[in-house]
């Protein structure tokens, strides 16, 4: 079953319980693919679904931030619970082990050598990663690993 598939079916679940909450999460994601496949002219495939609800789940970050710094505890409680439904629609993140050693292959992929090549090493990261590591903070993992000691 594809992930628009499931959303839509999650979404009909969410209707017949009555879990509002969810049911207006799942329905902005739908609205966002919709949006995303009418900008594109074409359907979208699991891996743009997962870039549509990638985007999401950054943009509820960066607000849940902007929340707690105007001191805005209603909002903060709901945006949390929003992300959590988001999160349902991604891989599972990769643990500390895993992340080290998939960073580890994909710097040798790029074969990169310097912190110059970390562009390349990004590059690599983003076409394999697939939403099971966040990028933002990736990066300076990298950069650290590719600094000489």
């Amino acid at each position: 079953m594809s992930l628009k598939d499931r959303l839509t079916e999650e979404m009909q679940a969410a209707m017949r319980s009555g879990d509002k909450a969810r049911l207006s999460v799942i329905r902005m994601a739908l609205a966002g693919v919709k949006q995303r496949e009418v900008d594109t002219r074409r359907p979208l495939d699991d891996a743009g679904v997962q870039t549509v609800i990638e985007r999401m789940i950054k943009q509820g970050k960066d607000a849940l931030a902007q929340f707690r710094d105007g001191g805005r505890a209603d909002l903060v409680e709901k945006e949390e619970a929003e992300l959590k439904v988001l999160q349902t629609y991604l891989p599972a993140p990769l643990s500390e082990a895993e992340l080290d050693t998939f960073l580890a292959e994909c710097i040798d992929a790029a074969g990169a050598t310097g912190v110059k090549d970390l562009g390349k090493v990004m590059g690599v990261i983003k076409t394999r990663a697939a939403g099971r590591v966040d990028m933002s903070t990736v990066s300076a993992r990298v950069r650290t690993m590719l600094t000489p000691e």
